[in-house]
């Protein structure tokens, strides 16, 4: 009886902690659902202003916790935010989509870190040593292919056959390139009704998402044969898509069969989307501030002045990788991050519920004047070592925070600074006019809208072969 007692007390306790969290005011029913959907970045740090660090909001009529701030990135990169909140609720429905049993999203503890431990050595940068001359060669058919003189491109679809072309001749020998708009449509259905929940699943049931859908599906059928026959032959290719397949081979209790084709074709959805729009976001910020298309150029031709292109020249592309960093901190991918409570969880001075859903707006210290100002002002210096304005503790995180920050992140690194370098150094681009101002989307994540075009005017220098690293044993 006195236990009971006890526990009755301690949930009349959590309740009034938790009654003292503000709510956000929105529409009946449907709360800040068209808010957040409209532009989730200035949503987070409107509701931050507004209501502080921890915050309630209506989603559909479904009640939803917010932490945001400072606080709550420091949070992630703790012990406590790492015990006390997990992903799977917010992948679950995504996972049982493709009828599979896990992906790296949706699994926590110490099935998460075993499974990145198998896709680390992918992911990593050094996935791409000795292929600068491929992945140079592959942005030049790009160009060839997307960039015509006188045209005015698409530049986020550009893109995304870009980034395909590069992972998949990378990593499977062969570029899926007729598969890129279905897996774009695929994306932006499933992470809008499935993941962030803001559009009702009856959407699944549109002839548009259907017919990508199964060309996904399709995709992913011929990975999976590909790969079993290169393991069949004892030719397993030492990549990415090779080592999650060795793993399947090694332990088909942990990477099932039912797994793999969401396992295969994860390169393409994590890059199609989320490189394409910061890229095409640094493609703007350079073309429209006053100064920096010409230090771009200038590095750009310094490094294609050489012979052979190696992992530390990428890596020396510091004005260039400062556009990059830019252009993700106001145009975030990761503009927040899903999670459950594990337990009770407090949070500056506030106790969020065990297994409630809550967004945490990492993000918002992107757009605060305190930490980078003039924040909407885009200013790759802020990058620069006498700076160093994104250094402070939870103020930038490009990609996330936590156990599920992007694994990819140092192979998106490079692969961006190869994209932008071959670009800029190849290509006389401008904007359509110079009072445009770029147009957003927020599916199926945040980015430049895909009506965004650049006008290209003509080559300024011809694509020259570049000789192969020779990589030491």
């Amino acid at each position: 009886m006195a236990v009971r007692l006890i526990s009755m007390a301690s949930e009349i306790d959590v309740e009034t902690k938790s009654a003292k969290i503000p709510r956000v005011k929105g529409i009946p029913f449907v709360g800040s659902t068209v808010e957040m959907a409209k532009d989730p970045a200035a949503f987070f740090v409107r509701a931050y202003r507004d209501y502080g660090p921890v915050y309630q909001v209506n989603v559909f009529g479904r009640k939803q916790y917010c932490i945001a701030g400072v606080e709550a990135a420091k949070l992630m990169s703790t012990k406590k935010g790492r015990d006390g909140l997990r992903s799977k609720e917010f992948w679950q429905d995504f996972v049982d989509h493709f009828g599979a049993s896990k992906t790296l999203t949706q699994i926590d503890g110490e099935e998460h870190r075993k499974m990145r431990g198998i896709m680390r050595k992918g992911f990593s940068r050094e996935a791409a040593a000795g292929q600068y001359h491929m992945l140079t060669e592959i942005g030049d058919k790009s160009i060839t292919r997307d960039w015509k003189t006188g045209e005015t491109v698409p530049v986020v679809e550009a893109f995304q056959y870009m980034i395909v072309q590069m992972i998949g001749e990378m990593m499977s020998g062969d570029a899926p390139l007729d598969y890129v708009k279905d897996i774009r449509t695929n994306i932006l259905f499933l992470l809008n009704t499935l993941v962030a929940r803001v559009r009702p699943k009856i959407m699944l049931q549109s002839p548009k998402f259907k017919k990508a859908s199964k060309r996904v599906d399709e995709l992913g059928e011929k990975l999976i044969a590909q790969f079993k026959a290169y393991a069949d032959s004892g030719e397993l290719p030492d990549n990415l898509l090779g080592d999650v397949y060795q793993a399947h081979i090694d332990d088909p209790e942990f990477v099932q069969a039912r797994d793999l084709a969401v396992l295969l074709t994860g390169p393409y959805v994590a890059g199609l989307d989320t490189v394409a729009n910061s890229v095409a976001a640094a493609t703007y910020g350079i073309l429209k501030t006053p100064g920096v298309l010409e230090k771009v150029q200038a590095e750009a031709d310094a490094l294609y002045a050489k012979d052979t292109v190696t992992e530390a020249d990428i890596r020396g592309l510091t004005y260039i990788q400062n556009c990059l960093k830019e252009a993700m901190r106001i145009w975030p991918i990761a503009v927040a991050q899903m999670r459950t409570t594990n337990h009770d969880l407090e949070f500056e001075g506030h106790i969020i519920p065990k297994d409630e859903l809550i967004f945490i707006g990492t993000s918002v210290p992107h757009f605060m004047e305190e930490y980078f100002p003039d924040p909407y002002k885009f200013d790759p210096d802020r990058f620069s070592d006498e700076r160093r304005e994104h250094m402070k503790p939870g103020v930038y995180a490009p990609f996330g925070r936590g156990p599920h920050s992007c694994l990819g992140q140092n192979l998106a690194e490079v692969l961006m600074g190869v994209i932008m370098a071959r670009l800029f150094h190849r290509l006389d681009l401008s904007l359509e006019s110079p009072d445009y101002v770029l147009k957003t989307k927020t599916a199926p994540t945040p980015g430049p809208a895909m009506s965004f075009s650049v006008k290209v005017n003509g080559e300024r220098h011809p694509a020259k072969p570049l000789i192969p690293e020779v990589l030491e044993e």
